[in-house]
């Protein structure tokens, strides 16, 4: 049992002891090379920063507005990359033809492709919501086809012998058997669209923590910056935590 505390402990102080060492190395480079606020603002000057953006108002306004376009390119890109790879897993001579297609669309940088998707999209949210969706879609699908594409035939060749039916199959075998390589996915998915609602943000709009960056930048309030850019790491963090509760959850069976 006194192990096991310990562990826990060692666990939990461990990420503390780790952001702390990054404080005295942002400190120590301060030292160093003393450059000014605008170039590298100190750790106390971002936090009076973050406090005053709190309390005016600004930071949560940009906050939501950026989680709306998360939520629902995670949303979109989820559904249709969880779908997809259902389908390519089952159909190989769609695997065949479509393959190329995806890995040459993954291939272009999507920061390239913003501006052309808020010409065809329009200046809303849709465009930020695409590129959000596009940014999870490749991790997501590829963990899918492979956790659908994984499962032992001994299982289907039980299910058939109880004549179970396609939703029967699909519930009791094929979504749990692939949840634990679709989560990977999952994970890596929910923080890069993270990076696809900044990048939708720095193309076309008025609103947003990627707005709110290069207004920062045009103001040369660069402690502002630093408050969107640790903004942005917690939301992916607690995203990637959020998917990991997820996946404790459902796969408590494991």
């Amino acid at each position: 049992m006194k192990g096991g505390f310990f562990v826990r402990l060692i666990n939990k102080v461990l990420p503390i002891g780790s952001f702390i060492l990054f404080l005295g190395f942002w400190y120590l480079i301060l030292l160093i090379k003393n450059y000014p606020s605008f170039i590298l603002p100190t750790p106390h000057e971002v936090a009076i920063r973050f406090l005053k953006s709190i309390t005016s108002g600004i930071l949560p306004f940009h906050i939501f507005i950026t989680l709306q376009e998360i939520f629902l390119g995670v949303l979109v890109g989820f559904s249709l990359a969880f779908g997809l790879g259902y389908i390519l897993a089952k159909f190989k001579f769609l695997k065949l033809a479509i393959s190329p297609l995806i890995i040459g669309f993954q291939a272009v940088p999507i920061i390239a492709m913003a501006p052309l998707l808020v010409i065809w999209l329009g200046p809303g949210i849709e465009a930020k919501v695409f590129v959000c969706a596009a940014t999870l879609f490749f991790p997501v699908l590829i963990n899918s086809m492979v956790g659908f594409s994984n499962i032992e035939t001994n299982y289907y060749d039980l299910l058939n012998s109880l004549e179970a039916n396609f939703w029967q199959k699909l519930k009791f075998l094929e979504i749990p058997a692939s949840m634990p390589i679709f989560f990977a996915g999952l994970k890596i998915g929910v923080t890069l669209s993270v990076i696809g609602a900044v990048v939708g943000e720095f193309v076309s709009s008025d609103k947003g923590l990627g707005f709110l960056i290069s207004l920062a930048g045009g103001l040369y309030d660069t402690p502002l910056r630093f408050v969107a850019f640790f903004t942005l790491s917690l939301i992916a963090l607690l995203l990637y935590l959020g998917v990991s509760w997820g996946e404790k959850k459902l796969l408590k069976w494991k």
